[in-house]
């Protein structure tokens, strides 16, 4: 099962991914993922991913694609995988088809969770993210059991720069001129699924499942 997750940046695709890779035992392919660890590590992609990143802008197409094929190659992915982050753009989904037409491979279903802008900007502002582990927190909906500090590794958590309100507005526009397009891209491909991600986050990922079958 070959998965795509759509949505606006804070939307909780992220979220909801990692729930179907741990349902569906298929590997959750995260582009956020690995650029982080690029940029924890000092690399050359991770340092010209994350010039783009704090400014909210969308990280250039070279710099993902031919990782991203790297990753979706190897022998964890054989039964599938879901796709959190990637593509962002038509020509990235055209590079996409074309790479695993190339593969004989398809994908099943391109998931969208739709959630307004407003709730976005108010959801991001309230996300903190530990400097030195990477793991997530929000300061309502998921807060750490120590105000601050991490429950993984205890270092600190910060409000990162891409959530700050005015950034998210920005990535928001980015989004809606070069991003939300792939929701009538994959329509037409005949395997857009639209879920409300207003809801409760369980009710967001049973509707999920309910499209994938248990």
């Amino acid at each position: 099962m070959k998965i795509i997750m759509l949505g606006a940046p804070g939307a909780g695709k992220g979220t909801q991914a990692k729930k179907i890779a741990e349902k569906y035992q298929i590997p959750h392919v995260s582009t956020g993922d690995i650029f982080r660890s690029n940029i924890k590590e000092g690399t050359q992609l991770g340092r010209k991913a994350k010039e783009y990143m704090d400014q909210g802008a969308l990280v250039p197409d070279e710099l993902t694609i031919g990782m991203l094929m790297d990753r979706i190659q190897q022998e964890d992915c054989k039964n599938g995988y879901v796709l959190d982050g990637f593509p962002r753009t038509i020509p990235q989904a055209e590079s996409l088809q074309k790479a695993i037409t190339e593969m004989g491979q398809k994908i099943d279903f391109a998931i969208n969770v739709d959630v307004p802008d407003e709730n976005i900007i108010s959801r991001m502002s309230g996300r903190r993210a530990c400097i030195s582990c990477g793991a997530t927190y929000h300061i309502v909906y998921n807060p750490s059991k120590v105000a601050g500090i991490c429950d993984v590794c205890g270092s600190e958590l910060v409000l990162r720069d891409d959530d700050k309100p005015e950034t998210v507005k920005k990535r928001l526009a980015v989004y809606h001129d070069q991003t939300r397009p792939l929701i009538d891209y994959y329509k037409e491909a005949g395997v857009l699924v639209n879920v409300d991600g207003t809801q409760e986050l369980n009710k967001v990922f049973s509707d999920i499942t309910d499209i994938l079958g248990a």
